[in-house]
């Protein structure tokens, strides 16, 4: 069983190798869906860690239909995480029609190997989850998130057990989305994933003595400016235990 954590900053990175997990995803700006780390925060988190390390490859919020300029960034971003050794990639590619675009997706592939690939939660705004789920095979990425084309992976739990069957051996299907300690247990058990990927995330408040009222740095103003959002290591530690024990049960 492996357990994979979003992490959006070195210490949630740290926090998340402490508590358990056997791979850090790690992303930036996690309020559009997760974006590219800088270089730095991909440099550092690689020396630091001593657990598999892959980087979310986005170079923008929105949607996945990329220009030739942000497809060019995105290969660019491949390979100096591949130059600065971390584990895997992950990234997605979509046709304005809502299908897999395998082409750029395949090159991506093969500029990205021996890395691991992930393709991520663009799969979960295709039209035709099966189809999708073919091409990517095809296209040879190594793992698909998905939260079954719901919001939250709890909800999706149907769509993914059949993933799951269908994919076989051929990819991993690894839930993600909404997932914690009050769901990974149920979630295990009606979907047979063998990869998990949750935040784990817990607030924490600001060391600022002075706060500044009425303004506000971001635009989504109930987003609170005088904290931060870090993964917890004892949540990671919880939820390992589960999976753990879960999968003794099962076996």
């Amino acid at each position: 069983m492996i357990l994979e954590v979003c992490a959006t900053s070195l210490q949630s990175a740290l926090n998340a190798q402490e508590g358990g997990a056997q791979r850090v995803e790690l992303c930036d700006n996690l309020y559009e869906g997760g974006t590219t780390p800088g270089p730095g925060t991909i440099q550092l988190t690689r020396e630091k860690l001593h657990i598999r390390l892959n980087v979310m490859i986005r170079p923008r919020g929105g949607d996945f239909l990329y220009s030739d300029t942000e497809f060019e960034i995105i290969k660019k971003d491949i390979l100096f995480c591949k130059a600065t050794g971390c584990d895997g990639v992950v990234f997605g590619f979509l046709n304005a029609d809502g299908t897999i675009n395998t082409k750029r997706t395949s090159e991506a592939v093969e500029i990205a190997r021996p890395m691991s690939v992930t393709f991520h939660r663009a799969f979960d705004m295709t039209k035709d989850p099966f189809e999708a789920l073919e091409l990517l095979i095809d296209t040879g990425v190594d793992r698909i998130l998905t939260a079954g084309q719901k919001n939250k992976a709890p909800d999706g739990q149907a769509l993914i057990a059949e993933l799951v069957k269908k994919a076989g051996d051929r990819v991993i299907i690894m839930p993600g989305a909404g997932i914690n300690e009050d769901n990974i247990t149920a979630l295990l058990h009606a979907t047979g994933a063998k990869e998990f990927h949750l935040t784990g995330h817990h607030r924490i408040e600001s060391r600022m003595k002075y706060k500044k009222t009425g303004i506000f740095m971001g635009s989504l103003p109930q987003i609170p400016e005088y904290s931060i959002t870090e993964t917890d290591t004892i949540k990671i530690k919880n939820i390992t235990k589960l999976i753990e024990s879960t999968w003794y049960y099962k076996q």
